[in-house]
């Protein structure tokens, strides 16, 4: 199967994870590239990046932006990016190692055997956690049954960060119409992605906490994934 994907990873202050992860992620298969979309992290994210095109050429890409922007939006810079540069299949993919980089080429696979959207997910039998509390993981599983029962969408881990989408899919959604930034975000590009008659497929994968760095969850992206899920289900799509 020949092919060209590109693994989108947003940061802000990744300085101890993105020099580990990048080198991971190539060293899957020669058909990987990678996309850092930086916020301008005061840490040098950027310029450890930058060292490492050096070595990586025209496989590790760069975009940086003036301060934190959101996740949403880093995401869909990244989106058009890949779709400009006629990459096939286009992926979501956290810097911290909590995505095991070795489900990659899973995620690739289940969208060339047929799915339109491939979901990694924590909620789904062969999927799992390690090492969170138990308030967050009630937190985390109840909001993904929320956004079940308020929109029927047939995706069990609904919050899920770790995807793959076919470019077709992405030219389809208009990108600018996304309207969320934070958590809801996930959900929107998922349900949209629904809406438009798009196939979707779970996989399972285990989500580990982050070891370095510090996450950047806190209660007004949950309030706002709480708030839009609502909005969505209001929406016309065509």
């Amino acid at each position: 199967m020949q092919y060209k994907a590109l693994i989108i990873i947003p940061t802000y202050n990744e300085i101890e994870n993105i020099s580990e992860i990048v080198p991971v992620v190539l060293n899957k298969d020669d058909a990987f590239h990678v996309l850092v979309v930086d916020d301008g992290s005061p840490d040098g994210t950027a310029n450890a990046v930058k060292d490492m095109q050096v070595n990586y050429g025209d496989r590790l890409h760069l975009i940086e932006r003036e301060g934190k922007q959101g996740l949403g939006t880093a995401y869909i810079r990244g989106f058009k990016f890949g779709l400009e540069y006629g990459y096939d299949y286009i992926l979501e993919m956290d810097a911290d190692f909590s995505h095991d980089p070795n489900v990659l080429p899973s995620l690739i696979e289940c969208c060339a055997s047929g799915a339109d959207v491939a979901v990694g997910s924590r909620y789904i039998k062969g999927g799992g956690i390690k090492d969170w509390s138990m308030d967050r993981l009630f937190l985390s599983y109840g909001a993904s049954l929320f956004v079940r029962f308020i929109t029927w969408i047939p995706v069990k881990d609904t919050t899920a960060g770790f995807v793959c989408y076919k470019r077709a899919v992405l030219e389809r959604i208009n990108l600018d119409g996304i309207r969320f930034i934070g958590y809801a975000f996930q959900i929107e590009m998922k349900y949209t992605a629904y809406r438009l008659g798009f196939k979707l497929k779970e996989v399972p994968i285990t989500f580990k906490d982050r070891e370095k760095g510090t996450s950047k969850m806190n209660t007004s992206i949950v309030k706002e994934a709480i708030l839009g899920v609502v909005q969505m289900r209001l929406r016309k799509y065509d």
